[in-house]
């Protein structure tokens, strides 16, 4: 799909068509990243959860591992 450079205040900016940001599931005001690729301008979305339990896990270590907290007795229905 051919699309024209236009200028936006002192950088260049193109028009990315809804058929485009659809397929790629694209929302307005969401964070991409531009980069240049043997001569090719690459915009890819930038998609990442909050956390992966899998990298949470994998850093605890003895040094940052700590006891079991005592928020004293049950005061309510939620003893098993």
């Amino acid at each position: 799909m051919r699309v024209i450079v236009k200028k936006w205040g002192n950088s260049a900016s193109v028009r990315i068509p809804a058929a485009i940001m659809e397929a790629a599931s694209l929302s307005l005001d969401e964070t991409v990243d531009v980069r240049e690729e043997d001569g090719r301008i690459v915009i890819e979305p930038i998609r990442h959860s909050e956390y992966d339990l899998a990298q949470l896990l994998a850093g605890i270590t003895p040094d940052n591992l700590h006891d079991e907290a005592s928020f004293g007795p049950a005061v309510g229905k939620e003893a098993f």
